[in-house]
């Protein structure tokens, strides 16, 4: 297969608790199986059809990209009018409360993800077969990613083991501390990275590079240091991994699931969806929020005009940064070049994430074509991997030389030669290292939750309150549903 496509069958939507529609809430209400689901499991085959539930839960994760990029100081929301889609403007604006749609997709989906990986393993013990510590291996990743995406945004979340939460849950089960969903996380990805395999079946599936990746984040997050860098170094010392020359190919359809990509997301546009379930949809949806609107030319097609970055972030680049071209289309010098058109959407501002512009393609695609780009997420590349490894290295005090030569790796790519090499140390080193991750990332949904790590947030951010804003609120309707077993989260 070109990708690993992830199929949403429908015998797996009968049997998967976390098959969910747009209304669906931390989960289904009510309850229902076509079949018996305690029943199920009796075969590899089995197995398979569960894991590639599990999977298809990270199509949704369009709206955290989105998001991390639109919360931060990279991008406006931009769109059609300040009324086309509130919620992402309340974010943009840093005014948002627990009555938030968008927000609410982030919950429902990422617990959709970690009901779905809870599945497989509450049976993981009901049948053996050839090779289940791989299946096993990748349903903990899983779980892992989707739980990852969850303390990011909301903090303290409920736990509930390997087992799948059901309805009256959310009234008896706390949220557990921060601490324990990291505990969590790195139990899953240690036991991932230690049974998976270094090279994937399928494109997109999780591979012990991808475990280890995602393992050092977790540590990183945290301000783990030592444990972060051990981490990071494992996987760069036996990489399979590397740069691309090319920064400009890495987000070209030719350039998807490279030797840059430690874990991708895969998309395709043979399905498609309307906007009443965006998340049933094949393709990445983000994409064509992100498109030019009204657009007549060559090389992309039109979208929504959401996400449209600032002037801050084309600031950022420093002269003879070849990646500015590759993350920023300036749509006037286009247009003046090439004799496009285009329409100009709310905030405006004349630059596009040209990263994950909708581009033309020859496939008949199906449903709203705005909603079915086959433009995969690279949601963990190698430069990334060098650049937390950097910082774990210097943040933690352990090896400034060693910071400084990941640093500079990155930065030799982007600029074609060796001079513009960083040699400091210190305090001046971990700036140098934030402000290449920014440029590096743009456009990829990292920004926000970069500054608000760093403690960077309220000052790069407008409206961002310390003490609040760190995280997002957790939905109104779970918060009613748990009927006092939940408190909201600070200030809101």
């Amino acid at each position: 297969m070109k990708k690993y496509q992830y199929i949403a069958l429908l015998a797996i939507i009968a049997f998967s608790t976390a098959a969910i529609s747009c209304s669906d809430d931390f989960v289904n209400r009510p309850i229902k199986y076509s079949i018996d689901s305690e029943n199920y499991f009796n075969s590899k085959s089995d197995y398979d059809a569960a894991l590639i539930a599990a999977y298809d839960l990270l199509q949704s994760t369009y709206v955290n990209v989105l998001l991390g990029e639109i919360a931060s100081d990279n991008t406006l929301a931009g769109g059609e009018s300040q009324s086309d889609t509130p919620g992402f403007h309340q974010i943009d604006d840093m005014i948002h409360t627990p009555v938030n749609s968008n927000l609410k997709n982030v919950w429902d989906w990422m617990f959709a993800g970690v009901q779905r990986a809870n599945y497989i393993l509450e049976f993981k013990d009901k049948s053996d077969f050839e090779g289940k510590n791989q299946v096993i291996g990748e349903a903990r990743f899983l779980r892992a990613y989707y739980h990852f995406e969850l303390v990011k945004w909301f903090g303290a979340i409920p736990l509930k083991g390997d087992t799948r939460f059901s309805s009256g849950d959310e009234t008896k089960i706390p949220r557990s501390p921060v601490a324990d969903v990291y505990a969590s996380i790195e139990a899953d990805l240690i036991f991932a990275s230690n049974n998976l395999s270094s090279t994937a079946a399928q494109k997109g599936r999780a591979t012990k590079g991808a475990a280890l990746a995602l393992l050092g984040k977790a540590y990183l997050y945290q301000n783990k240091f030592a444990k972060a860098a051990t981490t990071f170094e494992s996987l760069i010392s036996k990489s399979p991994y590397s740069l691309v020359s090319n920064y400009n190919t890495i987000f070209e359809n030719e350039g998807e699931n490279g030797v840059e990509s430690v874990f991708e997301v895969q998309y395709t546009d043979v399905e498609g969806a309307g906007f009443g379930c965006l998340q049933c949809s094949e393709g990445n949806v983000a994409v064509g929020f992100s498109g030019i609107r009204n657009y007549s030319g060559s090389v992309f097609t039109s979208g929504f005009s959401f996400n449209v970055p600032t002037q801050k972030i084309v600031n950022a680049f420093e002269a003879g940064d070849n990646r500015k071209a590759v993350a920023i289309l300036d749509i006037e010098a286009w247009a003046t070049a090439t004799g496009a058109t285009f329409g100009k959407g709310y905030q405006h501002t004349g630059y596009f994430n040209r990263k994950y512009l909708p581009r033309k393609r020859s496939s008949d695609a199906q449903g709203d074509l705005n909603l079915t780009n086959p433009n995969n997420y690279r949601a963990i590349r190698y430069a990334d991997v060098l650049l937390m490894a950097a910082e774990a290295y210097n943040r933690g005090g352990i090896d400034d030389a060693k910071a400084k030569n990941y640093l500079n790796q990155v930065r030799r790519r982007a600029f074609g030669d060796l001079n513009h090499d960083i040699s400091s140390s210190g305090p001046a080193l971990t700036d140098f290292i934030l402000a290449e991750r920014r440029v590096e990332l743009a456009g990829e949904g990292h920004r926000f939750f970069d500054l608000v790590r760093t403690g960077k947030a309220a000052a790069e951010i407008s409206g961002f309150k310390a003490g609040k804003n760190e995280l997002f609120p957790i939905p109104i309707e779970e918060i009613q549903f748990a009927n006092g077993n939940w408190q909201q989260n600070p200030g809101y």
